[in-house]
């Protein structure tokens, strides 16, 4: 008998229990308060820091799979939830976990479920306590980029999550096309490629910088008043974090950001490490070479607010060095560029409107009938807003139009709406 339905209902039921655990332990209150509550929940004498969220998400069906993410979850179409705890063991030296639960939903409503993980879970040792100087250890926040850092539902002013951050390319880590005429075959079908070398099961793309999964391993932080950065060392890449590297390489990242003036923020990151497996690249060149297929990424952004307005601005430029084993000849590295604007205005106090136009453009190729971008071009724009019923409890709506240059489906028009509360 196939275990794939009973794990699929323990998915459902462990997903569903950390939803009502979530919601039960934020609306446990006195009888006489009046609303849900807004703050974190503190014991242990100050040791112990509870927080979390909960997105219910509705949208139509996505048979472009515009919204498809990496955890094979329709961004628009998913409940989730996230317990968040903080152990303050000392001055110096804190632990810290978030679990994530995600229930993703068919035609018939809620169904496929993601069993509850970590979506964090590292230390944090301060050695010194009077300084914005830190060292993390295990599954660390992202250190590249600047939406990375505002995942969350109650950071995002809108439903959808920026290309760069969710959009499935056709590159694979555990697989790779033997030509270019391989590649171009799976341009627009990052949802599901297959490719000749390596696991030749078909299966879903990569994103530029993956929104959904954190990196593991060392990052280091220290801020003054103006300036901010950070170095890590992780497994994986952006594109593929993973808990145990797949090709024996690390990846270095760095960001940094600067506050000129009161308002603006302005940061840049970078990083590179080993993106193809040991595997897919013994198939492809045999053995001594894995470490030099790589992903190297470059990205900047800007921030500003001033009265009732935020504005912010995001580009990223992603290299991928993929193994040469046939012609015609991939010209590397493959390249993707991702530029991101969104805006938000405060209507009136608890009521805004927000809007966010991204496009994602891939470097051209040349196969044996014809050159193209070696994946479908496409770009999204997104508008809507949001009203809080109370601080911590927001109705979103948004409307989405999406265009791309080839695949299953060229554009598609979705709504979306999104009930969100967090403490």
């Amino acid at each position: 008998m196939s275990m794939t339905p009973w794990l699929k209902a323990a998915g459902r039921a462990s997903a569903a229990a950390l939803l009502i655990f979530l919601v039960g332990a934020a609306t446990a209150r006195p009888a006489h308060a009046q609303s849900l509550p807004s703050e974190p929940i503190v014991f242990g004498d100050g040791h112990v820091t509870l927080g979390g969220d909960a997105a219910v998400t509705f949208g139509p069906q996505d048979p472009g799979f515009f919204n498809y993410t990496d955890y094979e979850h329709s961004a628009l179409r998913m409940l989730r939830a996230d317990l968040t705890a903080v152990f303050k063991a000392d001055r110096h030296i804190s632990f810290l976990a978030d679990m994530r639960g995600e229930i993703s939903m068919d035609s018939e409503g809620f169904s496929d479920a993601a069993a509850p993980r970590a979506y964090a879970l590292y230390a944090r040792i301060r050695p010194w306590a009077d300084r914005a100087f830190d060292i993390q250890i295990g599954r660390v926040p992202p250190t590249f980029g600047a939406f990375a850092r505002r995942t969350y539902a109650s950071d995002n002013f809108l439903i959808g999550y920026p290309l760069a951050y969710q959009y499935l390319t056709s590159l694979r880590a555990d697989a790779v096309p033997a030509n270019a005429d391989e590649l171009l075959r799976m341009r627009g079908r990052g949802w599901l490629a297959n490719y000749s070398i390596g696991d030749q099961n078909a299966a879903h793309g990569v994103p530029l910088v993956s929104a959904f999964t954190w990196d593991t391993g060392v990052q280091v932080h220290g801020a003054t008043e103006r300036f901010d950065a950070t170095g890590a060392v992780t497994a994986g890449t952006l594109s593929n974090p993973l808990f145990h590297d797949d090709n024996g390489g690390k990846q270095f990242a760095g960001r940094v950001t600067f506050r000129p003036v009161t308002g603006l923020v302005v940061g840049g990151s970078a990083a590179r490490g080993p993106f193809v497996s040991t595997v897919a690249a013994r198939g492809a060149v045999g053995d001594g070479h894995e470490g030099g297929f790589t992903q190297t990424a470059w990205g900047a952004d800007a921030e500003y607010s001033r009265g009732y307005y935020l504005v912010r601005f995001e580009t990223i430029v992603s290299d991928w060095t993929l193994p040469i084993v046939r012609q015609p000849d991939l010209e590397l590295p493959l390249r993707a560029i991702s530029t991101s604007i969104e805006g938000r205005y405060k209507l009136r106090p608890g009521l805004y409107a927000a809007a966010r136009f991204d496009h994602l453009g891939f470097s051209e190729i040349s196969g044996t009938a014809a050159t193209a971008t070696w994946d479908a071009p496409l770009s999204r724009l997104e508008v809507g807003g949001g009203y809080s019923i109370q601080r911590n409890l927001v109705l979103k709506l948004s409307y989405q139009y999406n265009s791309r240059d080839g695949g299953r489906l060229r554009t598609l028009n979705l709504v979306a709406a999104q009930l969100l509360f967090w403490f």
